[in-house]
């Protein structure tokens, strides 16, 4: 996970960030993810504008006041997929 966050051990889901005496949590859970610490400003850096969101691409042009969605990683993964068989010549489940 990027930001510098360190697994908490005990958790999986769970993550925390130290720099001086700010503290910030990360707390994932299903498709719910709780942030919170000490420094308002630091909250604001770590959370920053969704880019990706379940392998879909976020993409936005605000000055035309457009938002979209595309799935353009996936569909160049099915594109691995040819004649029944994965590249690696392992046949495919799929039909």
């Amino acid at each position: 996970m990027g930001h510098d966050f360190i697994k908490n051990k005990h958790d999986p889901c769970a993550y925390k960030k130290v720099s001086g005496s700010t503290v910030v949590y990360l707390v994932l859970y299903a498709n719910n993810i709780l942030l919170f610490g000490n420094d308002v400003k630091m909250l604001g850096d770590i959370k920053g504008e969704a880019s990706y969101i379940l392998g879909i691409k976020i993409y936005k042009d605000r000055s035309q006041r457009m938002l979209g969605l595309t799935r353009s990683s996936y569909i160049e993964k099915s594109e691995e997929i040819h004649d029944g068989k994965l590249k690696t010549g392992i046949p495919s489940n799929e039909t």
